[in-house]
């Protein structure tokens, strides 16, 4: 296809020739080409749409006055043909107009063979609504007669594209590289930020792990009787994984993304930390989850791109806003255009909805999601991964029921089993200086006994104890001592990760004398249930409930009475050294006896002295 057409009065000195044999389209980006770029390179230039774009009126006839300097969309032209880049004299007969001409200060290049002697001329734009120094007569009737008395015009170096080309104007920064500052790159589950975070153990949760599995999918759980069997709804659009603190639920979030993202299924993750800089609260929560798409699927980068470019502003919108437009209006417009196999088996993972700085947020997430998978039918799937915290509960009870299924993280004293089995094996082996004198099996069955015991069937015990005994500056012998008693701990808790986690969780209470007197009966052994309990204190009706609301994930609460996740939560509370302020002492079982003594004084036919409802034991 040649390249030029008939034309008088204009010079070309030096430049590059392509041909361009398709659509092609131009967009201006930053930088613009420096002195001495490659002009293939610039063509190839970080360019975040392809060439399918359907422009109409002055976009596409680059009519816009003022516009900046535009350069091509990523296309590969290796194939393209090159024009030699000499033109000796002036161009008589230009097949089709330059679409692209470049006339800032840029060095030309030419042929040694050809001599460039070429009259001087003024640099004259012949053409109304040029490019900011880009000649782009498209649609020109004056280009389709030779025009004798026309001034001479000159263009000294630069590239020259013929063919069918699409303008495209952009004003600003890439949409994408707006959203990728916006987003938290520190909140995925691959980040160097998350990099030491737990995961499974090889065999353990297996069961549960397969559960979650098939729901990415859609498929019918495995047989009844199992954990799976708390799948109700395997087609559902949101799973929440539930569980107490330190129950391991993501250590499973981490597992599974990993799974999906082996299997191109992983449609974003976003793991909530309180009180971090990025990851505490929800402002981040949409630009992340969309930017995480953006690059996973080449159909929504345009779409997603575009909407951050037309609002720069976007990704400060509210929840709602950036839902709407980042996520929910680029699928359903990828979803419209490919059909029912738009996003097979994608799968959003939010892990630790209750470390959100507010619950109030907490709550709106988890409405906004449920809008949008029910009302909106996005085509996605949500796991939400947290600790059943009342608040939350209510959600999932109310606005979400019906379009969710739970699964509870239940106990598992065999999985604790085999991963302690598993990691006292690698530290005699790794421990090789202080453990070669050691026989095996170590330690002890009843020492093993013990620590499942203690672990309360959950994870977060057992990693404690691991890491403190597998370091490699002290003996394993004696730091597993230390963690059963039998040898005081030279320097430190063993259990100073397990602190934190309580210390954090008590830190939330409202109400922190009467919660103290609460867990005394608890401590005490007494199974009451809260209102036998609202007594005993002469506590209002309801007010050990409320008092409760933000622990329970540390304390179950049945039908039947009050008790612990775990144990290891009733050791730290009658350790002064590592409950601090929350230190469950003898003060407090002495008010708990004088509570007990003033209800057994009471009489069952003497409403005035029994005002509160006591009843004697």
């Amino acid at each position: 296809m040649s390249l030029f057409k008939s034309c008088s009065g204009f010079e070309i000195n030096g430049g590059d020739f392509y041909v361009v044999a398709g659509d092609m389209n131009l967009q201006r980006t930053q930088p613009t080409i420096e002195r001495n770029i490659d002009p293939l390179a610039a063509l190839e230039f970080d360019l975040a749409e392809g060439p399918s774009r359907q422009l109409l009126g002055a976009e596409r006839n680059g009519r816009h006055h003022g516009a900046e300097k535009m350069l091509p969309y990523v296309e590969d032209i290796s194939h393209r043909t090159r024009i030699p880049t000499s033109i000796s004299t002036a161009v008589d007969s230009l097949q089709q107009p330059p679409i692209a001409c470049r006339t800032d200060d840029v060095d030309p290049i030419t042929d040694p063979s050809t001599n460039f002697e070429l009259p001087t001329s003024s640099h004259i734009d012949p053409f109304p609504g040029n490019f900011g120094g880009f000649v782009a007569p498209i649609n020109r009737p004056s280009w389709e007669e030779p025009v004798s008395h026309a001034p001479r015009t000159s263009i000294n170096g630069g590239t020259f594209i013929g063919g069918n080309v699409n303008h495209i104007q952009r004003s600003g920064e890439p949409g994408l590289h707006i959203l990728c500052r916006a987003a938290a790159g520190d909140a995925t589950h691959d980040s160097e930020d998350r990099y030491s975070e737990p995961r499974c153990h090889p065999e353990t949760r297996t069961k549960m792990l397969d559960v979650l599995w098939k729901w990415t999918s859609g498929t019918e759980p495995p047989t009844k009787g199992t954990v799976a069997s708390s799948l109700d709804n395997p087609s559902s659009p949101i799973l929440w994984l539930h569980g107490p603190a330190g129950a391991g639920e993501s250590a499973i979030a981490q597992s599974i993304c990993q799974k999906l993202e082996e299997e191109a299924r992983l449609g974003a993750s976003f793991f909530f930390k309180r009180g971090h800089s990025s990851r505490g609260h929800a402002k981040r929560l949409c630009a992340t989850i969309a930017y995480q798409l953006a690059l996973l699927l080449p159909e929504l980068k345009r779409h997603i791109s575009q909407s951050v470019e037309n609002d720069p502003s976007l990704v400060d919108k509210s929840l709602e806003i950036q839902l709407q437009k980042l996520i929910i209006e680029p699928l359903r417009l990828r979803q419209t255009r490919m059909g029912a196999t738009a996003t097979p088996g994608l799968v959003v993972v939010i892990d630790g909805l209750d470390e959100c700085e507010d619950p109030n947020i907490q709550q709106r997430i988890l409405l906004l999601i449920s809008r949008a998978v029910d009302k909106q039918q996005l085509p996605i799937r949500f796991l939400v991964a947290s600790r059943p915290e009342p608040h939350i509960c209510e959600i999932f009870s109310g606005a979400l029921n019906g379009i969710h299924s739970p699964v509870n993280v239940e106990q598992s004293f065999e999985d604790v089993r085999r991963y302690l089995l598993d990691e006292f094996t690698r530290i005699h082996d790794e421990h090789r200086t202080t453990m070669a004198m050691v026989p095996y099996p170590w330690p002890s069955q009843e020492m093993v006994d013990t620590l499942v015991r203690k672990s309360s069937g959950y994870f977060i015990y057992a990693s404690t104890v691991v890491k403190f005994i597998d370091n490699k500056n002290c003996r394993p012998g004696e730091r597993l001592e230390m963690i059963v008693g039998i040898k005081e701990p030279d320097s430190g808790s063993p259990f100073a990760a397990l602190d934190r986690l309580y210390t954090g969780i008590l830190s939330q209470v409202h109400a922190r004398p009467l919660v103290l007197k609460i867990l005394t009966v608890i401590l005490a052994g007494h199974k009451l249930l809260p209102s036998y309990i609202d007594q005993l204190l002469e506590l209002e009706s309801g007010d050990v409930l409320l008092a409760l609301r933000e622990l329970h994930s540390v304390i179950k609460i049945t039908e039947n009475c009050l008790d612990f996740h775990h144990n290891s939560f009733h050791d730290f509370l009658k350790d002064p050294a590592r409950a601090g302020i929350f230190y469950v002492g003898h003060s407090h079982q002495m008010d708990l006896c004088r509570h007990i003594l003033r209800a057994l004084s009471y009489a069952h036919d003497h409403p005035s002295l029994n005002r509160h409802g006591h009843v004697s034991w």
